[in-house]
């Protein structure tokens, strides 16, 4: 999960984190994110699967706002 500078979050997955937080701080990453860097980690999971992962995605993007902040 990444805290953008407009105090957003994103959530997404990546087998290769820290090479996916560069690429959103380039400006290569999601549209949402392109507008709202520099985005800074705030959260990791490591799942055994991509369908966990994606799983896992769907319910972080459910949380409240404060939620998120808890993690």
């Amino acid at each position: 999960m990444l805290l953008c500078s407009d105090k957003t979050f994103y959530t997404g997955t990546s087998n290769d984190v820290e090479k996916r937080v560069a690429t959103h701080n380039a400006g290569k990453g999601a549209k949402y994110t392109k507008t709202r860097r520099p985005v800074k980690l705030m959260y990791t999971e490591e799942l055994e699967n991509k369908s966990q992962a994606l799983k896992r995605e769907i319910a972080i993007k459910k949380l409240s706002r404060s939620q998120k902040r808890n993690y």
